[in-house]
């Protein structure tokens, strides 16, 4: 199976994950045969062994010094394949590989597929009966070898515009299933809700996996069960195998259990077929919810208002680029829950199966959208790989109950990659998808964010405000969100905030907004990333501080509390992601908006959002990787401290600096802030938080230096050996200092890393402690 038959196969149970025994090749090869001819060749072609999944683009995404690897790649393992019954179909499936592959058992093309987002399977029954004859009825061992590319070109989505990387690689699990020669392919269960909430209909869909055609009589058993796991359906029904999707089961659930982000109850639906080739069982999860995007008004789920408080995510790691690991997936969405957050957008293309899997355990709203993104609008091969995405992300991920919404496309009013930018094309082609995912899934709204010209095709628009980054100043957001909202039916806010660079903080963070003019929007127009030309903006010539992305985030979170009509914003975006179109960054190709850094380390800004959103209580000083702080001596400064409690209480040096009641309208820090005296070298400073209600208090601590010696220009650079915890890995710290020996702490000169003799460099990870240039 490939391409053509639009969908991934999904049968579970009999599935062994390949990881181990593979190996990987950079480059391209002559074909096929170069891959197994081994010493046969006049020069031998490097294969690295690795584990999949892998990523090509591991390292160089962040390498500041050139670009990152775009071309073929290749992986070759030998995979022992069990006996299986007469007549069994052995499958491939592939969760992701970048950005387009073909594979091969020994020397045949066994399966292709163009994408890098989409699951798909490829039938390779007839190679392994084929290597099976040769073993003589041993167990088979397969030759399997897999061709990714992702070279750039323009008729294949995304854009080599995006602001993300492309990557290379089989980056998510492969899998070998053996199933009956009639096999369930794919199980669509959907749920409606009444108006009343009071009942729900559930209707079971399956399609069959039957290649050869055959007939037959086949038995269906259906077992539905609550999230309490007691049996609330079961149904057997008889008939011959049927081609395209059948309606397998339905009935009607009284008071049903319903999904929301505080209660996510998840149901399981277990299909069985059973024929003379053999039983096929697949297990679905789906949830019972009900929503709504009230015209120019809330986002109501369940009934009740829910203020959509969002992120987003694009599938990127330190030290690993797209390959992210299952437990740090699990990390990354654990931290996610713990902000407070309900819902993320996944940009700019489908995620892994586990990623929704999670959305759906944890209870977080998903907005998902297939890879259409900047560019403009090419050819019909460009048009029919979007079309195949949206079917393919439709049908795979469509009984997650944590999807509401389709995303169709991401700044298509960005032209470049072809000779003609056609408006009128591009909407046409956009009320296409619209139409084509209404037809897939008729229970779920279509949205895209920033293409003004197709904001009345999609049900949910998103257009760009970025009040404080890429012009105006955060103080104008709320204006700018009211105005928007008059202009569509359903207004959802994607992408706000602003980059920061971690361990960077300002005495005085705002002093920027005095050079931003007021009242020219809050939009971002197609150059404003560039950190050169144009209107004064945050984004070019502000300090990339944590300090004053706090203050924009504070402010934004505030104003969301003061509006009743708004369905919701997602700030963009969760964690620092490589990307080649930033090599200025202080972070050379990092986007820097994260809320964690690349590594997942929360920065200061992750406890704001924290501290509006978050039912735990937590309290939390500003400042923990500020470790010199500045000004007169006897100058009064700022503190601040972020949390959700009713009060707090702040220590400065073991004396109590005063008791705060928490606001969330006092700006900035929701009231919770003094200006209080530091004394010269060592300070400590300790809040202790009283939560709402009474229970047991929370506390947290800072320690720092004070310096209050000015400064000249930088003069020399000293370089400081951590090894304190013993270890193998020393951290080398960098210090800027004036001729007087005296710390320059606005200094913002590049600094390189470079190692010579034993040991390695712990680099191009993307973070500020794991580039070699900062």
């Amino acid at each position: 199976m490939t391409d053509s038959d639009a969908a991934a196969a999904d049968f579970r149970g009999n599935a062994r994950r390949l990881t181990d025994g593979w190996e990987h090749h950079r480059g391209g090869l002559g074909g096929i045969w170069e891959v197994w001819r081994g010493d046969r060749a006049s020069h031998n072609v490097a294969w690295l062994p690795v584990t999949l999944p892998h990523c090509m683009n591991a390292f160089d995404a962040v390498d500041p010094d050139g670009g990152y690897y775009q071309g073929p790649g290749w992986y070759r393992a030998r995979v022992a394949v069990d006996d299986a019954p007469p007549g069994a179909r052995v499958l491939l499936r592939f969760e992701g590989v970048g950005q387009k592959s073909q594979i091969f058992v020994g020397l045949e093309k066994v399966g292709e597929h163009v994408g890098g987002y989409d699951e798909f399977t490829v039938d390779i029954t007839d190679a392994v009966e084929s290597a099976r004859g040769r073993a003589d009825g041993a167990p088979a061992e397969l030759p399997l070898a897999v061709a990714c590319d992702n070279t750039r070109d323009l008729e294949m989505i995304p854009s080599s515009l995006s602001d993300f990387t492309l990557h290379g690689g089989i980056y998510r699990h492969v899998s070998l299933l053996t199933v009956p020669a009639v096999s369930l392919e794919r199980v669509h269960v959907d749920g409606t809700v009444g108006a009343d909430l009071a009942s729900a209909r559930v209707a079971i869909r399956a399609r069959l996996w039957n290649p050869r055609r055959l007939a037959g009589e086949l038995e269906v058993r259906v077992e539905v069960r609550d999230p309490q796991g007691r049996v609330v359906h079961e149904s057997t029904r008889a008939g011959e195998p049927w081609a395209g999707t059948a309606d397998v089961a339905a009935f009607t659930l009284e008071r049903p259990a319903l999904w929301s982000p505080d209660a996510p109850a998840l149901y399981t639906c277990a299909v069985t077929v059973k024929s003379r080739a053999g039983e096929s069982s697949t297990s679905e999860r789906f949830g019972l919810r009900r929503f709504e995007f009230v015209p120019h008004g809330p986002f109501m789920l369940n009934g009740q208002r829910l203020l959509i408080r969002g992120t987003q995510r694009h599938e990127d790691h330190a030290g690993v680029g797209a390959a992210v690991p299952d437990d740090v997936v699990r990390r990354e969405f654990a931290l996610i829950k713990e902000m407070g957050a309900n819902f993320i957008r996944l940009g700019h293309y489908p995620q892994s199966r586990l990623v929704l899997e999670l959305c759906d355990q944890l209870g977080i709203l998903v907005w998902e959208e297939i890879p259409w993104c900047r560019g403009g609008l090419g050819g019909e091969r460009h048009r029919e790989q979007a079309r195949r995405s949206l079917r393919a992300m439709v049908d795979q991920h469509r009984n997650h109950p944590s999807v509401i919404l389709w995303g169709l496309g991401n700044e298509n009013d960005w032209p470049g990659d072809f000779e003609t930018f056609d408006p009128d094309a591009i909407r046409a082609f956009m009320t296409e998808l619209h139409d084509l995912a209404h037809e897939l899934d008729p229970a779920r709204k279509t949205a895209i964010r920033r293409c003004d010209f197709c904001k009345d095709v999609v049900d949910v628009y998103s257009p760009s405000i970025w009040a404080g980054w890429y012009r105006g100043r955060y103080t104008e957001y709320k204006p700018s969100s009211e105005e928007e909202m008059k202009r569509v039916d359903a207004f959802l806010h994607m992408e706000w905030g602003g980059d920061s660079h971690a361990g960077r903080h300002a005495e005085d963070p705002d002093r920027v907004l005095a050079q931003i003019a007021t009242g020219h929007g809050t939009d971002e127009r197609d150059r404003d990333f560039l950190l050169t030309g144009g209107q004064s903006r945050a984004s070019k010539d502000g300090d990339w501080s944590e300090t004053y992305i706090c203050n924009l985030f504070d402010w934004h979170l505030k104003e969301q509390e003061t509006m009743p009509s708004l369905t919701g914003a997602a700030q963009w975006i969760f964690k620092d992601f490589a990307t080649p179109l930033r090599p200025t960054n202080p972070i050379p190709r990092v986007n820097q908006k994260g809320l964690c850094e690349r590594d997942l380390t929360p920065k200061e800004g992750y406890y704001v959002f924290q501290s509006y959103w978050a039912k735990t209580p937590m309290v939390r000083v500003y400042g923990h990787s500020w470790p010199v702080r500045w000004g007169a001596p006897g100058e009064a400064k700022m503190v601040k401290v972020y949390s959700n409690c009713a009060a707090v209480e702040l220590f400065v040096n073991g004396e109590s600096a005063g008791t705060r009641r928490r606001d969330s309208q006092d700006f900035p820090a929701a009231g919770l802030r003094w200006l209080v005296p530091f004394r010269e070298d060592e300070n400590e400073l300790r809040a202790v938080a009283r939560p709402h209600g009474g229970g047991t208090e929370l506390s947290d601590r800072v320690t720092f230096q004070y310096q209050t010696a000015p400064w000249g220009k930088p003069a020399r650079l000293l370089l400081e050996v951590d090894r304190t915890d013993g270890g193998d890995v020393a951290v080398v710290h960098a210090r800027l200092v004036d001729d007087q020996g005296v710390r320059c702490l606005d200094a913002r000169d590049v600094v390189r890393f470079g190692l010579a003799g034993d040991g390695r460099l712990l680099d191009n990870l993307g973070t500020n402690r794991g580039a070699r240039q900062v």
